[in-house]
């Protein structure tokens, strides 16, 4: 328990996205659950509670869940369509206690292909690839456990997460290709503090059972974020390819990406949850990640 007296919020997936929340949960104290030894040392030498379990085996050790702010970040599967990693969970929280409310991280790959449309929390779910497909059957597996528990929950689909730790730059380094401006989609992004601040008012703040999209609001052209990584990290820009050359240059995972365009309408986070970001555009986020370029870039 915590001063408050309530059980100290519980990351379930407490890697860098993790860690950043639990530094802004601080001073509370705060349970990470990982899956190597090497993550729970780091975690304990971070100043929080590790807790070692792999979730695609049985818990070997009891879940601290019991009416706990549970955020829950792991990644499902790398394979199949289903997310039978999160069931696993959700079924030991019968065994443990089932927590106040859970805050799911899912993605907006769960709406496809959108053809560059603008698409808010309404728009029916098309998932294609794999990877979004197992997220689609996370949202509906939280669905019933919630139905069936009566525990609260958020669902939040994000887009693509930048930031410390989180850009292209060995992509660029190694000068890897894109393809051209004209044919690349659509793509959206949130800054991974800004994400923090939203999990923690959907913990805080957001409708029982709501769904909210993540994103800055301020979609982009998916050529046009390497070349501003690339020139805001001093990096050459990437070489340009056609499309029809993808196959061959560019990796599936990838390519996945380039197959689909939308752009995020982030009206109801911003609405609902009352989160002011902090980097609304990615030219402000680039400039606080490489401020001496931001100056060079100002004086040239």
């Amino acid at each position: 328990m915590d001063s408050t007296g309530n059980p100290p919020p519980l990351i379930v997936g407490c890697g860098q996205v993790g860690r950043r929340l639990a530094a802004a949960l601080a001073p509370r104290p705060v349970i990470g659950l990982v899956r190597s030894r090497a993550s729970a040392q780091a975690l304990a030498q971070a100043g929080i509670q590790p807790l070692q379990w792999d979730l695609d085996h049985p818990p070997q050790a009891p879940l601290p869940s019991a009416g706990a702010e549970l955020y829950y970040l792991a990644p499902p599967p790398r394979q199949g369509e289903r997310e039978e990693r999160l069931e696993r969970f959700l079924d030991a929280l019968e065994q443990w206690g089932q927590p106040r409310r859970l805050v799911y991280l899912g993605t907006t790959g769960v709406y496809g292909d959108c053809q560059g449309a603008w698409v808010d929390e309404t728009h029916p779910l098309a998932p294609r690839a794999p990877r979004a497909l197992r997220r689609a059957d996370a949202e509906a597996r939280l669905r019933r456990w919630q139905a069936k528990s009566g525990a609260e929950l958020v669902l939040l689909r994000v887009a693509g997460i930048y930031g410390p730790g989180k850009l292209p730059l060995a992509r660029l380094r190694q000068g890897k290709p894109m393809i051209r401006r004209e044919q690349a989609p659509w793509t959206n992004r949130i800054h991974l503090d800004d994400l923090v601040q939203v999990l923690l008012a959907a913990m805080a703040r957001g409708r029982n059972g709501a769904v909210y999209n993540v994103s800055d609001g301020h979609p982009g052209n998916m050529a046009d974020y390497f070349n501003a990584v690339a020139d805001a990290a001093g990096l050459p820009r990437p070489p340009v390819i056609d499309l029809e050359a993808a196959p061959e240059a560019l990796s599936a995972g990838l390519r996945s990406y380039l197959a689909e365009s939308r752009r995020i309408d982030n009206g109801r986070m911003l609405r609902e949850l009352g989160v002011e970001l902090r980097y609304p555009t990615l030219a402000a986020g680039l400039a606080a990640l490489f401020p001496e370029a931001s100056v060079v870039s100002s004086k040239g």
